[in-house]
């Protein structure tokens, strides 16, 4: 490396600090540079003097062992997100700027049917022990919000303003936006946080401040309920319903951006109420049925 800087510490205080970034987002931009470092020390290049050439040597690793599309990417994402932040920090050649994305193929994102979503919701409904009920209000929340996982994960009992019915989430780069919750789910929330939440902690911590509105207990603390269990009860749930798609917890928020769509939002509305940064990103959620475009041409063209 050059001098005594060391560049990928300074890009990873940049991630945290500046832009910001998710703990996943952190973690797999890590990782990335941490095996350009590795290269870099392995080929004797220091960060100062490297050239597109050596950063195509290094992508060529991952083509070889059939890296898909979409991880590598990502991985030129950071090489020239990287490159961006030496060269405005540090005046150093931005070597990344011309390397090109491979093709990534478009998949649509898994989604349910509404008619499948209230089937769904109607089966968690059925067990009325407190996880029971506890599981039903994730689901629902899930669906009707439109959330992330990682938010579902870590919203508070105070991010629930029952005075105005919104919830303040707290997205990727810690920004807020605002959401509207229907009466029924507001009743359910205040149902659950009065009747069920502390029912679900040992009693050593019955006396603990609420905090996470979906909590697990560890030790003498209040965990967030973890992405694993998530997965495994809305899994169980899915099979007690009898759908077989491929569902994750995350396909939800994919569902409802999808009826939404359908049901005539705008895409402007869709991304603010699922907290995307760019209107590019919603274009995955644009996949309607060519029949239902064509239901609404026939219905709403003055020359149909």
């Amino acid at each position: 490396m050059s001098g005594a800087i060391d560049y990928f510490a300074q890009f990873q205080t940049y991630l945290l600090t500046e832009k910001r970034v998710s703990a996943n987002t952190f973690a797999a931009y890590n990782q990335d540079i941490q095996q350009l470092d590795l290269y870099l020390k392995k080929n004797s290049v220091p960060v100062a003097v490297i050239t597109k050439r050596h950063l195509q040597g290094f992508l060529k690793l991952f083509r070889d062992q059939k890296l898909k599309a979409k991880t590598l990417s990502r991985k030129i994402s950071t090489l020239k997100l990287f490159f961006s932040f030496l060269q405005t920090q540090y005046k150093l050649n931005n070597a990344a700027r011309s390397l090109v994305f491979p093709k990534v193929e478009k998949t649509l994102p898994h989604y349910l049917t509404e008619d499948e979503v209230e089937h769904l919701l109607d089966v968690a409904g059925n067990d009325e022990s407190n996880k029971g009920v506890r599981n039903k209000v994730m689901l629902y929340m899930l669906y009707a919000t439109g959330m992330r996982v990682s938010e579902l994960m870590t919203v508070t009992v105070d991010q629930i303003h029952f005075d105005t019915g919104f919830i303040q989430l707290v997205g990727k780069g810690n920004k807020e936006r605002s959401i509207p919750l229907p009466k029924h789910i507001l009743e359910m929330l205040r149902f659950y946080c009065d009747h069920i939440y502390k029912k679900l902690l040992p009693k050593h911590l019955h006396g603990a401040e609420q905090s996470y509105l979906f909590a697990t207990a560890y030790k003498k603390t209040l965990k967030p309920i973890s992405r694993q269990s998530l997965w495994g009860i809305l899994r169980k749930i899915l099979q007690q319903a009898g759908i077989t798609k491929q569902i994750s917890p995350h396909s939800l928020r994919h569902s409802l951006a999808t009826h939404l769509l359908k049901n005539g939002a705008d895409i402007r509305s869709l991304q603010m109420l699922l907290g995307h940064e760019s209107l590019a990103t919603i274009q995955i959620y644009t996949h309607l049925e060519k029949s239902h475009v064509r239901k609404v041409y026939d219905e709403k063209h003055p020359r149909a």
